[in-house]
């Protein structure tokens, strides 16, 4: 991928109308302005939701929506097609060819299936195809709950190594309180670190059609940010959205700023890609030598451990009183564990996770 490449992700209530429908006019905003960032030297990978919403309004029949993963399931797999044409549609006017790529847990929790799914869309890119990204909730409904697809394309955008990551939705940006119930609530145009006060502001969703909300493009942002991802939160429903969120102007959306100390590619895919399968806790002093000396986790700091983990698993590294301190990659077995070698868990799979 280019130095300035972009993952768009395009929420429910915005991909779809009132009635379930698909928002044609929305999608061929995107792809005009994805069509003009490609002509600048953008490279872009398109994130869309909308699926299950699109293919409910096609077979519901004016019921209400169903909730039971089997169904939503069946859902998907009747508004995937209907969604993938008409991306195709809003990207033809232009002689634009797309590409849809169907995403998975493995995808990225397994190293192999996680490179592989950048070999491919390196590919596509290289072949001029824009390729458009959904979850593959016809066949896992895990994805379901992945929020509306923001988790998913903070990912993306660490997978293709992207400098910015542009969340497109139904709200002005993120906002000091909810306008609903507070009308002097304003828009913050600029966020230089996400702490517990920042994710706090952060609501429910408010169309009731995805399963998102404000709380989950926060945490999407959180998750790019530390990979170096410069990421904004801005509306849809605007003319030229993407365009006037690359801008850098400081009028349109919310933007959070990059953190300084990027984590590398690597590191990025422990720290949010794959989940973890057990828990270490640690005393005062491992916590002193992981965050201050920069040391390995010796198995001679580790005062308990839960789960059924095995060499290579992801482990999450809670401090005595609970609380996150990192995760990384252990080098030893739940059952063995007391015969271990001394590192637990090296340095080099590693991520410390208490400081911003």
């Amino acid at each position: 991928m280019t130095t300035s490449s972009v993952v768009v992700k395009i929420g429910t209530s915005s991909v779809t109308d009132e009635g379930g429908g698909i928002a044609h006019e929305v999608l061929d905003a995107v792809a005009a302005d994805v069509v003009a960032l490609r002509r600048e030297g953008w490279s872009t990978v398109v994130v869309t939701s909308g699926a299950i919403t699109a293919g409910w309004a096609d077979v519901g029949g004016g019921r209400v929506r169903p909730t039971d993963a089997a169904t939503l399931q069946a859902v998907s797999a009747v508004g995937q097609p209907l969604l993938m044409d008409a991306w195709r549609q809003s990207f033809a006017r232009f002689e634009v060819t797309v590409g849809q790529v169907l995403l998975a847990p493995l995808d990225f929790s397994h190293r192999g299936q996680y490179l592989h799914a950048r070999s491919t869309l390196s590919a596509l890119s290289s072949l001029g195809v824009v390729a458009i990204i959904n979850e593959n909730d016809a066949v896992a409904d895990e994805e379901i709950r992945f929020g509306d697809n923001d988790r998913l394309a903070a990912l993306v955008a660490n997978l293709v190594t992207a400098s910015h990551l542009v969340l497109l939705t139904d709200t002005p940006g993120l906002l000091t309180a909810d306008p609903r119930l507070d009308p002097t609530a304003r828009l913050i145009d600029v966020v230089t670190s996400i702490d517990d006060d920042l994710e706090g502001l952060a609501g429910r969703s408010r169309s009731g059609v995805g399963s998102g909300g404000m709380a989950s493009k926060v945490a999407a942002a959180r998750m790019a940010t530390w990979s170096g991802v410069t990421t904004v939160i801005a509306p849809a429903r605007e003319p030229t959205p993407l365009r006037r969120a690359l801008s850098g102007t400081r009028d349109f959306g919310t933007t959070f700023e990059p953190r300084a100390d990027r984590l590398s590619a690597r590191k990025a895919w422990i720290a949010f890609a794959v989940a973890s399968s057990g828990t270490l806790h640690v005393n005062a002093g491992a916590i002193s030598a992981l965050e201050h000396d920069g040391r390995s986790l010796l198995r001679v700091g580790v005062e308990s451990h839960e789960g059924d983990f095995f060499e290579g698993d992801a482990v999450e590294i809670m401090g005595p009183t609970g609380e996150l301190v990192a995760k990384g990659l252990v080098r030893a077995n739940a059952e063995s564990f007391a015969e271990s070698d001394d590192v637990v868990v090296h340095r080099d799979d590693l991520v410390l996770l208490r400081h911003e």
